[in-house]
């Protein structure tokens, strides 16, 4: 039985909580010098001004409680998001009373049960109208946020009692990891040395392969007439394949608590990495963990790739002894791509990746930009 009339306390002070503001607490603290004048000299007067008192502070409950009641909310998350990036939240408030009207509404996200200012204030709310919000909303780290509900606050009308009520109202988003600058000799470091590892291939493409003799059949459409210029013998294009600018990045998880900061810094790199191979027409693929995407293009094959980086998570070691190994190997996965490993901790061995083209210890990327 206490233990069920803990539960019932606990619930009602998370729906409604009332305290006295400074200017509240003087005016308490003045009714009862006033109360205690009365007692002592039995003057009307005084037992009059003190019912007024007591008046203003029952009425100020009263109608704080009618403002609260009744209201309504609902809210509009983005369903994407990055870290450190501002995006526009929306929520509208409605007053579902009939007649009584709201005042001085100041309302608050609720996330873990803690109280968000976002700096939203409704002076006056009319019965049966609506007010459409909008306020910028940031999260710091990546993954789900999650928000519970609504807190309003009021201290109308008097000002005495900041009074507070609870209104549920979920709303969930999904923060990828924050798109860091790579700076063009970065990434023109990392691709020249994936390449020495890809096997080029000719086929339908913008890039240059190599420069041969015509033969009959080949199309006038690819004769570099530069070069059959210069030595008078007729001299074709061949194009390499443009499926060869694949890239695929491994993200090792493994890590202990200790490089918990590194393994978001790890996060964040590859995501980077990923936006800005992406921009430049890569086939990406993604491996984290036990997660392996195909290979795929495209601003939605990329947001899938995102999406599953937000929710990456880090795993202990089995052990604080010896190095740790993290299996990874594909036999399906074509030789002509740039593989490039990111790894948080340089306890961790990949096995799989023997010919991997780049191997980047995460730990040298932590308090310091990505871009050189």
């Amino acid at each position: 039985m206490l233990t069920h009339f803990r539960a019932i306390v606990r619930r009602l002070i998370q729906h409604r909580s009332t305290r006295l503001t400074p200017e509240g607490l003087q005016f308490l603290l003045f009714t009862l010098a006033v109360g205690v004048a009365a007692i002592n000299t039995g003057n009307n007067l005084f037992y009059l001004l003190l019912a007024m008192m007591l008046s203003i502070i029952l009425m100020s409950g009263i109608v704080a409680e009618y403002c609260l009641r009744r209201l309504e909310f609902h809210r509009h998350l983005p369903d994407l998001l990055f870290a450190n990036d501002p995006i526009t939240a929306t929520l509208v408030v409605k007053n579902r009373k009939s007649r009584l009207p709201a005042f001085l509404l100041c309302l608050f996200d609720v996330s873990d049960g803690k109280d968000l200012d976002r700096g939203l204030v409704v002076d006056q709310l009319l019965p049966g109208a609506g007010r459409f919000l909008s306020y910028p909303l940031v999260s710091s780290r990546r993954g789900l946020l999650q928000l519970d509900g609504v807190r309003v606050a009021t201290t109308f009308p008097f000002g005495l009692f900041l009074k507070k009520a609870y209104y549920p109202s979920k709303g969930e988003a999904l923060v990828c990891p924050a798109i860091k600058a790579l700076s063009d000799e970065l990434l023109q470091d990392l691709l020249a040395a994936g390449q020495e590892h890809a096997a080029h291939r000719r086929g339908n493409g913008n890039d240059l392969y190599n420069l041969r003799l015509y033969q009959a059949g080949d199309d006038s459409r690819t004769i570099h007439w530069v070069t059959t210029a210069r030595t008078s013998r007729l001299t074709v294009r061949e194009t390499e394949a443009e499926d060869q600018r694949r890239a695929e990045i491994h993200l090792s998880i493994v890590a202990p608590d200790s490089h918990d900061k590194v393994f978001e810094e790890a996060v964040t790199f590859a995501a980077s990495l990923l936006h800005h191979l992406a921009n430049r027409g890569y086939h990406l693929k993604l491996s984290a963990g036990t997660f392996h995407s195909s290979f795929g293009q495209g601003e939605s094959h990329l947001l899938d790739l995102l999406r599953v980086l937000a929710l990456c998570e880090r795993r202990a070691p089995e052990s604080d002894i010896g190095p740790q190994s993290e299996t990874f190997r594909d036999p399906e996965d074509p030789d002509n791509r740039v593989l490039i490993v990111v790894r948080p901790w340089r306890g961790t061995t990949i096995c799989g990746t023997e010919s991997a083209a780049v191997l980047i210890d995460a730990e040298s990327l932590v308090g310091a930009g990505h871009v050189p």
